[in-house]
Formats: C-alpha cells, structure tokens, sequence
C-alpha cells in the first residue's frame, strides 16, 4: 500500500506561483509513474501531469504545459508540481496518484493510489 498525502495548495492571485508537494509512505515511490489530476466543482476529473517512474518522461494537459511542471524526488519520496502564470480556471482541488505503470499514463483508472487531494483557488 502507498498512501500519499498532497500540501501546498492555497488561495493565490492570477499570475501568481504554487509549487504542490506529494509525500508517500508506505512504500518507496520509485518504481512507480506519478500524475498530478485536478477536479473543479461540477467537472469530472482531469489529467494534469504525469512522470515516469524514471524521471525521463513526463506529459501535461495542454492547458497547463509551459506553465506547470512535474518533478519527482526519489529520495524524499515526493512528488512536486511547480504551477506558474496561475489563471482563475486552475481553480480545483488537486490529488495525486501513482499508477504502477512504466509509462506516463493519462487516465485516471490506470492509477491505484490516491491521496485527499488540496485545494488551489485562484482569484482574477
């Protein structure tokens, strides 16, 4: 079992920064793919980013690429995502999850662990 506990979300203006932490115990998060997805009130779940269990690969939504940024710190057993140029539409609460696949997967079925989630609100 691997049980992932998100932080670092908060209330921020548009255009400001927020970098999300996930912590996992339970198990090392080494060999498994991380994703980042985002569910805002009244919308089903999305896919935000994702990284292999490697480090090497990564994949984002396209509403997010070039603004967000998914790392992972195999010895902290931590995930990351640095979320910049923040927009009112980021607004969600974002969970993390690790999906024991070798690729970045994108949907949220194919991940088996899931943390709480934290909430992120941006204001315009």
């Amino acid at each position: 079992q691997v049980q992932l506990v998100e932080s670092g979300g908060g209330l921020v203006q548009a255009g400001d920064s927020l970098r999300l932490s996930c912590a996992a115990s339970g198990r090392t998060l080494s060999p498994y793919t991380m994703g980042w997805f985002r569910q805002a009130p009244g919308k089903e779940r999305e896919f935000v980013a994702g990284i292999n269990w490697s480090g090497s690969s990564t994949n984002y939504a396209d509403s997010v690429k070039g603004r967000f940024t998914i790392s992972r710190d195999d010895a902290k057993n931590t995930v990351y995502l640095q979320m910049s140029s923040l927009k009112p539409e980021d607004t969600a609460v974002y969970s993390c999850a690790a999906a024991g696949s070798t690729r970045v997967v994108t949907t949220d079925y194919q991940y088996d662990y899931w943390g709480q989630g934290t909430q992120v609100t941006v204001s315009s």
